[in-house]
């Protein structure tokens, strides 16, 4: 079985959940996409029942800081393991090169060059353009381009169980993309919050979508599973039905709205 480990489901200026990254895992492995904004992308590991030292294959969407800063704890960790060399494969770290080049820069100012040297040794970068094409723990995937407004930023489609999974990163869709979405099994994309509180949020400045503005699209594209993540925790415990409440109303399919460490099965 597949599944989708939701490490965190929200946005980049959250208190009470972590910043939004997951594990895709199977019975081959696990690919982390993206790392969160701190050092908590360690205790959401820990909580999955994932050992980091574990982690092959790393893809971070983006350059914000709530998908990227956690890659330099996780460094920070793993650079031990790495020095006394009980890291016998090498870790894949997928990303684009605007990515690339933020992790090497924003590394040499805050880790010691001896950790960065033993990361290194282990660490292999794969540098996306757009179209590239991996095979991770025997599941295909396609990277591409999302054609965001803000910073680049790359998403994914592959195939599991007969079902085509898209992950938009934290953008609204493109409509240049809606060929590639249409009918899709299951889509992952961001929702900034709810549509009656986009004047307080202001989402579409930011780039972003509302629950309503996001179902409505999926809906007309006639995708079968929406998963909404990214958004705002003003909420608290009542974050999940209402946003569930404000998408049914628009989209016509299942729709999730996962906690952090829900778990979602590929099916």
């Amino acid at each position: 079985m597949t599944k989708l480990i939701m490490l965190g489901v929200g946005n980049g200026r959250v208190l009470d959940l972590y910043n939004t990254c997951f594990v895709i895992q199977n019975d081959k492995g696990n690919l982390l996409v993206d790392t969160g904004g701190g050092v908590k992308i360690i205790k959401r590991l820990n909580q999955a029942n994932i050992d980091y030292r574990s982690l092959r294959h790393i893809f971070i969407s983006h350059s914000h800081t709530d998908h990227i800063l956690g890659i330099f704890w996780l460094f920070k960790k793993i650079s031990g393991p790495a020095m006394r060399g009980e890291i016998k494969e090498s870790i894949n770290l997928y990303c684009n090169d605007k990515v690339y080049e933020a992790v090497k820069q924003v590394s040499k100012y805050i880790l010691p060059e001896k950790y960065m040297n033993a990361i290194y040794n282990v660490l292999d970068f794969v540098i996306l353009k757009d179209g590239d094409k991996y095979n991770i723990n025997e599941i295909n995937y396609e990277f591409f381009d999302i054609k965001a407004k803000g910073v680049k930023q790359f998403g994914f489609e592959c195939m599991v169980n007969n079902n085509k999974v898209i992950f938009l990163g934290d953008e609204t869709l493109n409509s240049l993309l809606f060929d590639r979405v249409k009918g899709a099994e299951y889509v992952l994309h961001e929702a900034f919050c709810l549509d009656s509180e986009e004047n307080k949020f202001h989402a579409y400045e930011k780039n972003h979508s509302t629950v309503k503005s996001v179902s409505e699209i999926m809906s007309n594209l006639n995708v079968k599973n929406l998963i909404l993540y990214h958004t705002e925790d003003s909420h608290g415990d009542r974050r999940k039905d209402l946003y569930l409440n404000e998408g049914r109303k628009y989209f016509s399919g299942n729709l999730f709205v996962p906690n952090d460490l829900d778990v979602i099965a590929i099916s």
